[in-house]
């Protein structure tokens, strides 16, 4: 166990909230995927031809960077505790 003052496991569940939250946001502004087969296909497609690929690209890379930050701060808060 980390010995460490109150302060800053204040301050890291803050950014902890915030990451949740964010991470929330931009699960649910993902555009839909097929599930199954039939939407690896069209998937696959939609990349070739690059439809909404920008705008995906920066949320899956977002959501991404959150969930990892979400992890890292999990294991560390669990230290404080």
């Amino acid at each position: 166990m980390l010995e460490g003052g109150g302060l800053v496991q204040t301050f890291l569940t803050v950014i902890y909230v915030i990451i949740c939250i964010g991470l929330i946001a931009t699960v649910l502004l993902q555009s839909e995927r097929s599930a199954g087969l039939s939407g690896t296909i069209a998937g696959g497609t939609q990349s070739l031809f690059g439809k909404k690929k920008s705008w995906d690209d920066l949320l899956s890379r977002f959501t991404t960077g959150l969930a990892v930050a979400f992890m890292i701060l999990a294991v560390l808060l669990t230290l404080f505790n």
